[in-house]
């Protein structure tokens, strides 16, 4: 491991089993074994106090320094793609190559080159209007790094939402105290080993362990923190990072619905949708949680969703392009929901076309349709996070829009519709952190769109512009001209300041 990684793993046998079903693979030689919360909170201190002392010897890195630092991340990236995708694939039991080149490398060179390319513009203070009063002086933005950003990631895409966040908080000037998910515990090694001896101990801190660690990252001191993950988990993050008033980005989830109007083709939505959620095995936060169909539309929507996934994964056991869930334990959840809804009257319907007998392979669940479902439902309570979808039938327009309205406001919105004007309506009738019209999850892959929640699914957004924005201090400056009014206004006031106060107050 390079001297700016710092490996902490739980000796608390209690909370790693109930944190993590992967607590007992192999991580890394040089792990450091924590048998207490307080250890977690030494090591995670002193991580932070070699990151606050580089700031502070250095407040304002250069624009080629941030641009060196992220040409090194590039080269892991692009490098080490084979690697990342083989040591995600271990921590998934089976994960895509496929989908982690894509989303994973790809996806995080995409946009550090973005970065690359906009960062001198985005570092130059940008001009704002004076009154004419305070003529001819000047005003100016500058952007200023924070300081030290933590970043706390989650598991369904380890290497994504550990590297993106840290390039944008690069870009910004900043250190970075990064904590990888325990999920994923082969991922979390790899990050700390590279990214530490590519970009230095002065730059990049990597914590790895269980909650505790989490917690301290949490409670450290910084100067903003970027957390991705469940809406339950954000509010105890909240809370720790309260005791330090220390700004938060939240990347929640919650449960993004698919409104599909009867004008639309039934099979390209089909396709579309079944793409987005069955996609990393249904643990994407912006894959679509629910469906909502018009109900004369409800069996051709079923039966075009059953083809359509038979064709992408005509055997899925030992398929290679379908990822595994997580661990056993969301295994068991997922089954949970399946037989909850089952047991309440609703229809499974499950998309297995070889007839395989499962669990045939670790960690594989069955593409599954749920209809004639209800809200007193587990599966329509929370957060779904696998490869189950339940579909709901609408008899009119409005009612499906109320039927959004009237739940948490979710990260993603995802309607499908020809008519421009109905779009635009349907649109300025919900809300959500992002939304994609005739496609599911794209909005995330523009470079130059911000990415956030909005409510319980999230606050503030780290990509494109807003990113660099976000992670620095808008520093607002004032130039005073050498020629300038200002005595006037100075004491012992009289008539002639009355005249003046009279003017202005009346122009």
């Amino acid at each position: 491991m390079g001297p700016g990684a710092v490996a902490v793993r739980s000796g608390v046998e209690e909370i790693m089993n109930t944190q993590s079903d992967e607590a007992s693979n192999p991580v890394h030689q040089h792990q450091v074994d924590v048998g207490s919360q307080a250890d977690g909170q030494g090591l995670v201190g002193r991580a932070f106090d070699v990151l606050r002392e580089a700031h502070r010897a250095e407040p304002y890195p250069s624009h080629r320094t941030r641009i060196e630092k992220l040409a090194n991340l590039h080269a892991f990236l692009k490098d080490e793609a084979e690697t990342i995708a083989d040591t995600i694939s271990a921590d998934f039991g089976s994960r895509s190559r496929h989908e982690t080149r894509l989303l994973e490398v790809f996806k995080c060179l995409e946009r550090i080159r973005y970065i690359q390319r906009n960062l001198e513009t985005w570092m130059r203070p940008s001009g704002r209007a004076v009154p004419v009063t305070m003529l001819p002086g000047r005003a100016k933005i500058h952007y200023v790094p924070l300081g030290v950003v933590g970043v706390i990631a989650p598991w369904n895409y380890p290497v994504q939402l550990s590297v993106v966040p840290t390039a944008y908080a690069i870009a910004a000037g900043n250190r970075v105290l990064l904590k990888p998910s325990e999920f994923v515990p082969r991922t979390s090694a790899l990050l700390a080993e590279r990214l530490s001896s590519l970009l230095g101990s002065q730059w990049v801190q990597v914590v790895t362990g269980g909650p505790s660690v989490a917690e301290a990252v949490a409670r450290s001191p910084l100067d903003h923190l970027i957390f991705t993950g469940s809406t339950a988990v954000g509010r105890r993050v909240m809370r720790a990072a309260a005791e330090n008033l220390v700004p938060l980005t939240l990347e929640l989830g919650g449960k993004s619905p698919c409104l599909v109007h009867p004008t639309f083709p039934v099979r390209k939505a089909a396709e579309r949708i079944a793409y987005a959620k069955w996609l990393n095995g249904g643990q994407t936060c912006v894959g679509p949680d629910y469906v909502l169909i018009h109900e004369d539309m409800k069996n051709a929507f079923v039966e075009a969703m059953v083809r359509v996934t038979e064709r992408f994964y005509p055997t899925l056991a030992e398929n290679p392009d379908y990822t595994a869930v997580i661990s056993e334990r969301h295994v068991a959840r997922l089954t949970d929901l399946v037989r909850d809804a089952e047991g309440k009257g609703a229809k499974k319907t499950e998309i297995n076309p070889a007839g395989e007998l499962f669990p045939t392979a670790l960690g594989k669940f069955v593409p599954t349709i749920l209809t004639d479902v209800r809200e007193d439902m587990a599966v329509m309570q929370e957060e779904i996070f696998g490869p189950v979808l339940p579909v709901l039938s609408y008899r009119n327009l409005a009612e499906a829009l109320a039927y959004i309205a009237e739940r948490p406001k979710p990260l993603a919105f995802y309607y499908f519709d020809l008519d421009p004007n109905r779009v635009d309506m349907v649109l300025e009738a919900t809300q959500s952190g992002g939304a994609s019209i005739n496609d599911v999850g794209l909005q995330w892959a523009v470079d130059d769109l911000p990415f956030g929640g909005v409510g319980p699914s999230g606050m503030g957004a780290y990509h494109g512009v807003d990113g660099f924005s976000n992670l620095s201090h808008k520093r607002s400056v004032f130039y005073q001209a050498k020629l300038n009014a200002t005595g006037l206004a100075n004491p012992p006031f009289g008539a002639k300041a009355d005249r003046i106060l009279k003017f202005l107050i009346g122009r």
